[in-house]
């Protein structure tokens, strides 16, 4: 899709599935759908407006989304800061929250316990809270997103949430062919790091970004946990035709 953007197609959506191995459980299933939309001359604040327009219709919600800060939820709900937190200290914020030994962590940086407090311990206190949108994510989460660097680093995305369901991913588009070259590598080195199979970067991406991809914010959308939210469904299970164990 952004080579199509690169192209000059304007504002693109697909209706699309996708793919995650090793991933099941209630709100996963390795094969499932996404709606994914770009909007040229974008930004990703006013694309939050439009996905809470799109959802709050789908799922009847009156209620405006709420909107936090990535560091500001880390605050309220796990009690520690982590664009300040060391990798002990955010140890230490899993084990007071009742994880303990957590299997796999020895060698954990920042980022992996980041995710792990943001998995176990915020998003279980979001059930119940409505639509809330979580954007301003560490510079270290950007993937393809780009980096606003005033006051701190941070990565201009976003991610919905409603109920505690994570819903919805966007960004505002990284334009630099460069340094999304760069964040290839870095990815790279890190799996080598982990024992991963080696993915080389996207070069057909790159090439696009170089031609001239227009300034432009996206979003992915999951359909699934949508139609479940929209039924009352507890697991994703109800509202596929063929889960993985059926296919």
């Amino acid at each position: 899709m952004k080579r199509l953007l690169a192209a000059g197609s304007g504002p693109i959506y697909q209706l699309d599935r996708a793919f995650r191995d090793d991933e099941r459980g209630p709100r996963h299933n390795p094969e499932f759908t996404l709606l994914e939309w770009y909007r040229p001359g974008w930004e990703h604040q006013a694309l939050m407006e439009e996905v809470e327009a799109l959802c709050a219709r789908i799922l009847d919600r009156r209620e405006p989304f709420v909107r936090r800060g990535y560091r500001q939820l880390f605050v309220e709900h796990a009690g520690v800061d982590p664009a300040e937190a060391t990798p002990d200290e955010l140890n230490e914020c899993a084990r007071r929250h009742g994880l303990g030994e957590t299997v796999g962590m020895e060698d954990a940086g920042i980022d992996d316990w980041l995710d792990l407090i943001l998995t176990h311990v915020v998003e279980p206190r979001l059930a119940g809270t409505g639509g809330l949108f979580v954007y301003d994510f560490p510079a270290s989460k950007a993937a393809l997103a780009r980096v606003r660097h005033e006051p701190e680093p941070v990565a201009e995305r976003f991610e919905l949430y409603v109920d505690g369901i994570e819903v919805a991913n966007g960004y505002h588009e990284l334009l630099d062919a460069g340094e999304q070259a760069t964040r290839f590598e870095r990815d790279r080195a890190a799996r080598r790091e982990r024992g991963l199979p080696d993915v080389s970067g996207d070069e057909r991406l790159l090439a696009a970004l170089d031609a001239g991809l227009p300034p432009c914010a996206g979003v992915a959308l999951g359909v699934d946990r949508l139609v479940m939210l929209a039924t009352g469904a507890a697991s994703i299970d109800e509202v596929m035709a063929f889960t993985i164990e059926k296919a």
